[in-house]
């Protein structure tokens, strides 16, 4: 879906901070791609430029073939869905009202919803597991229960591209592996784009199909999860001593700083 050709982005002012440079990748459509790296490397940066949060100062981000700067804004959004990090939950608002937000782009703010809106917002409801509180305030949930509820309104705006900014950031170990594991079987159920700044290197390797790992604003290593889970490509991404380990009986690997 998103073809990107030497792209570059620098800060404003007297003092400009290059923040990526030379970005030439290709996401591949209908699998689950991570951008991984350390702090501070452009992760959450090259996803707001896919989400047309910012432009790139060089370079072209292609579309579907089509330049992203040309694609009008309601097209745009019924192509791509982009989760940020800490998104503001409004005070008085139900979790069936947040997940009809995302049929906007299809309606606009004002626009009446017709029956296949509804059918779009209880089969997200539904696919995230969160029909059963559709009624209650978003914020009286969990953190694991919220980020699902997050998700559903994305998927309510029936876009085939998923764009999402460390969407376990703030998530247990536990709940970290439930909403990857939705997110893979979404990918898989319904051929879903889903491209994620994540930092659990496991998490990565185990449900990644792409990886696309940054150093210093610059690409430095891409590819499938099985090889990334190798000690040396570890190593060199994050430059820090970091061992793996192959689980008995199984395609796993664990890391484990050395």
């Amino acid at each position: 879906m998103f073809d990107l050709t030497n792209v570059g982005f620098q800060t404003d002012g007297k003092n400009p901070q290059t923040l990526l440079s030379d970005i030439s990748v290709t996401f591949p459509a209908q699998k689950f791609t991570a951008i991984v790296g350390h702090n501070g490397s452009g992760k959450s940066t090259l996803l707001k430029l896919l989400a047309r949060k910012t432009t790139p100062q060089e370079g072209r981000i292609l579309l579907d073939g089509h330049d992203l700067a040309t694609r009008r804004i309601r097209e745009f959004s019924r192509k791509v869905a982009y989760l940020p990090q800490n998104p503001v939950v409004p005070p008085h608002i139900t979790v069936r009202e947040l997940v009809g937000f995302g049929r906007y782009p299809w309606r606009g703010a004002f626009g009446r919803y017709r029956p296949e809106d509804y059918d779009k917002i209880d089969s997200a409801l539904a696919m995230t597991h969160v029909a059963e509180f559709s009624d209650r305030l978003v914020v009286s949930l969990s953190g694991g229960e919220r980020q699902r509820v997050w998700l559903a309104m994305l998927l309510a705006q029936d876009a085939p591209v998923l764009l999402l900014d460390e969407p376990t950031s703030a998530l247990d170990v536990g709940h970290q592996k439930d909403i990857l594991h939705l997110i893979s079987d979404l990918k898989d159920r319904i051929g879903l784009t889903v491209i994620a700044v994540l930092h659990d290197i496991d998490m990565v390797g185990r449900y990644s199909d792409h990886i696309v790992a940054l150093r210093n604003g610059r690409i430095c290593w891409q590819g499938t999860g099985q090889n990334f889970m190798q000690e040396p490509t570890l190593r060199d991404i994050f430059q820090t001593e970091i061992g793996v380990i192959h689980l008995p009986e199984s395609n796993r690997f664990v890391s484990y700083i050395a």
